[in-house]
């Protein structure tokens, strides 16, 4: 199975405006994470100590046991061109990225595969139905977790490799930015299961 996932705001935006490689998730667009920066399924992974245990834990911890991630190149540094100029060429999370499985990162720009710590990033130049394709061979089983950004998605959604959409709908507005929904194809989505929660109310769509 094939899952993609993103918070978004209430006005359908899955980053804020202005978005820059100090903020790539433009103004306020750190807001719609909120709800899962406190949890402790959320900290461990990541190195930190801590956090809160509640509703939204339990689907935390179901998108990390997917074994394998696809994401695009702005989510994993931030960067557009060549790797040569990206200040930020091995990603956000140091030595130590929370993934610790196989990673697929759609790109225009190829280069050799990444390990840093538990997790090999494979930077695939073929599309995302390679990317897609590649992650369910590494997978199994165990299913395929898209996460971002929202052009990714999109991308994905347009291919018909989603199965499931998890949406996190923040209670905020961001009156400008990135919609993850817009430009799609009309076509009816069955809602399959909807969670509510103090800071976000989580929706999975089958495609």
């Amino acid at each position: 199975m094939v899952v993609a996932e993103m918070s978004v705001s209430l006005d359908g935006f899955g980053a804020g405006p202005a978005p820059s490689p100090e903020d790539p998730l433009g103004k306020g667009g750190m807001d719609l994470h909120e709800w899962v920066f406190r949890l402790a399924a959320w900290r461990g992974p990541h190195g930190l100590e801590g956090g809160e245990i509640d509703v939204d834990s339990e689907l935390v911890e179901e998108s990390q046991a997917a074994g394998a991630v696809v994401m695009g190149r702005k989510m994993f540094s931030s960067g557009t061109g060549p790797w040569e100029g990206d200040p930020n060429a091995n990603g956000w999370w140091g030595d130590e990225p929370p993934f610790r499985k196989p990673v697929f990162v759609v790109t225009h720009h190829a280069r050799e595969p990444l390990v840093l710590g538990e997790t090999t990033f494979t930077f695939v130049t073929e599309g995302v139905e390679a990317a897609v394709d590649r992650a369910g061979g590494a997978a199994g089983a165990t299913g395929v977790h898209v996460s971002g950004g929202a052009d990714v998605i999109q991308q994905c959604i347009r291919a018909g490799l989603v199965d499931v959409l998890d949406l996190h709908v923040v209670p905020i507005f961001l009156g400008d930015g990135r919609r993850l929904l817009e430009g799609l194809d009309p076509a009816r989505l069955e809602v399959e299961r909807v969670i509510a929660a103090p800071r976000a109310t989580h929706i999975r769509y089958r495609l």
